[in-house]
């Protein structure tokens, strides 16, 4: 199922739409890096590509992340 998250990123708030699985990725990465779901987002959000969405880039977050881990 689809949800919408909220944030704030540098003063300002902003929302998203994950899949459940997604953010439970999401949490499971900001956990083994021992950093903050709110700091992983705002990484994530300070190193996409301008023209891309913050919901596209947490999603290529994971798969980043998952693929590393397989190898």
């Amino acid at each position: 199922m689809i949800r919408k998250h909220s944030a704030t990123l540098h003063g300002h708030r902003t929302s998203f739409s994950l899949e459940d699985a997604f953010w439970d990725e999401l949490k499971a990465i900001a956990a083994a890096r021992e950093i903050s779901l709110a700091a992983l987002i705002s990484e994530v959000d300070d190193e996409r590509e301008p023209d891309s969405n913050l919901s596209s880039a947490l999603r290529l977050c994971v798969l980043k992340w998952l693929k590393e881990r397989r190898t």
